[in-house]
């Protein structure tokens, strides 16, 4: 091909690239129709050109966009108002910046409707949030009042999508300095502050590793006074003093260099009552922010750890920790292992942060999380009821119950190396037994409930209550 042709061919492709572009604008104009472009409306705002500003951008935590949502309410009612518009374009949104947005050449933005959704604020609350929408105010600071614009958007696990905010404005610094205080406020304001909630993670997680924010659930606080806890004399004194004692004299520990983070962890076979121990700790720290984790929740651990910290004091409760902390050996072990040993090291010395570990497996936990001081600097053993403990705990399940004194004493005698659990299903199916008979429940029907429960046939059931071993014959139980 000749210099000439050259010439010719790029002639031809920079003409026919205007007209493309103009067929483009062209067609923008069409669709748009009375529509205002999202570009204009912003220039509007910022006197400024949005196009060539630059925008800061901040990922927000899936478990806080209620938060998000509040702070940016203040924010608001701090400027003395403003506009709250919505950015058309369909789902193509979640996958474009507003950077992207305001630049792309092949389409116009339009202003459109503002997105919301429903979220949680507490066990029976809840609020519309902006999950797509931009607002417009002046903020306020020393220099002066500033045009912004802030974007907030929600979750879409589907797409690879977390909650972020996108600032604009024209002035230098001024995004920086209302990201702070939005942080501020959220912390301030959280929803979460003062409440027990439990993490959870979406459907597309396993594929994408991305918690959706629609898996925040507020727990109401349960009341479980200390007479309903049956444990060995001054364990429950000792669990208390280092769970809420601490926090309740966190300043003369402060006074004295002492550092106010804790763990504490509640060991022993299933059924025995650590779960209860733990409802009545929470129970007992009103005022204190609850995270709970348990299951494939523990892999939100550092985000959980992030949110104690903030909204402090805070307790962050691992159920069954030994799921991700077993002991390492040659063949390696689970990343979520460091994640929970990283969370525990992150705090500083003077974080009112508790995290109350449960396993029914502390053989197998890594030595480094069990007995290192700084992660785990109390363990309490939590065991099977001795006789003493079984005639209390068949009191208290059959309380209001015509069982005799005779009759508990002589089931505490006969259920040994049973647990808790084992005695509450114990009460409850003498009570099936009179019901199926249609008679009235009396002793004979505790008796009856003991044989059939003690028999070689219930020893899965007894197991499963945490009052036994499996099986290892006959049923190819290990």
């Amino acid at each position: 091909m000749t210099t000439s042709d050259d010439a010719d061919l790029t002639r031809f492709l920079t003409t026919f690239g205007k007209l493309a572009d103009s067929a483009n604008q062209f067609a923008n104009r069409d669709r748009l129709g009375d529509k205002q472009r999202l570009a204009d409306r912003l220039a509007e705002h910022l006197g400024s050109d949005p196009t060539v500003l630059p925008v800061l951008t901040e990922e927000v935590s899936p478990f806080r966009f209620a938060d998000v949502d509040l702070a940016l309410e203040h924010v608001l009612e701090e400027a003395g108002g403003g506009d709250l518009i919505g950015v058309g374009g369909g789902e193509q949104r979640w996958h474009t910046s507003l950077s992207e947005m305001l630049n792309a050449s092949y389409i116009d933005v339009p202003v459109g409707p503002v997105d919301y959704e429903k979220v949680a604020t507490g066990p029976d609350t809840e609020r519309s949030a902006v999950a797509f929408g931009l607002y417009l105010f002046r903020w306020n600071d020393d220099g002066g009042a500033h045009p912004v614009a802030v974007l907030t958007r929600g979750s879409r696990a589907q797409y690879g999508a977390t909650p972020r905010l996108e600032v604009l404005a024209a002035q230098d610094g001024v995004a920086a300095a209302l990201l702070g205080r939005i942080r501020e406020l959220m912390n301030v304001h959280s929803v979460l502050r003062g409440q027990i909630v439990t993490f959870g993670g979406s459907e597309f997680e396993a594929t994408l590793g991305i918690p959706s924010q629609g898996q925040v659930t507020f727990q109401p606080r349960p009341a479980i006074p200390a007479e309903d806890i049956v444990l060995p004399a001054g364990t429950l004194t000792k669990v208390e003093r280092h769970v809420l004692g601490i926090g309740a004299h966190r300043e003369a520990l402060a006074r004295a260099g002492q550092h106010l983070k804790r763990g504490v962890l509640l060991y022993g076979p299933p059924g025995t009552g650590k779960t209860l121990t733990v409802r009545h700790l929470l129970g007992m720290s009103e005022n204190t922010t609850v995270i709970m984790l348990t299951g494939m929740a523990l892999q939100l651990i550092s985000l959980a750890t992030q949110t104690a910290r903030a909204l402090q004091p805070a307790i962050v409760v691992l159920e069954d920790c030994d799921l991700v902390a077993e002991q390492r050996d040659q063949f390696g072990s689970s990343p979520l292992l460091f994640e929970v040993l990283d969370a525990l090291d992150g705090l500083a010395a003077d974080s009112d942060v508790t995290f109350l570990l449960t396993t029914n497996r502390v053989d197998v936990l890594e030595p480094a999380l069990a007995q290192r001081p700084g992660r785990v600097d109390l363990a309490v053993e939590i065991p099977r009821p001795d006789r003493a403990a079984r005639r209390l705990l068949l009191s208290l399940y059959g309380r209001d119950l015509p069982f005799s004194a005779d009759v508990l004493d002589e089931v505490a005698r006969d259920s040994d190396g049973t647990t808790a659990s084992f005695a509450k299903e114990l009460v409850r199916r003498a009570v099936l037994l009179a019901a199926v008979e249609e008679a009235d429940l009396d002793d004979d029907h505790l008796r009856a409930a003991l044989a059939e429960m003690m028999t070689d046939s219930s020893t899965i059931t007894r197991a499963l209550l945490g009052g036994g071993e499996w099986p290892t014959t006959g049923g190819g139980y290990a």
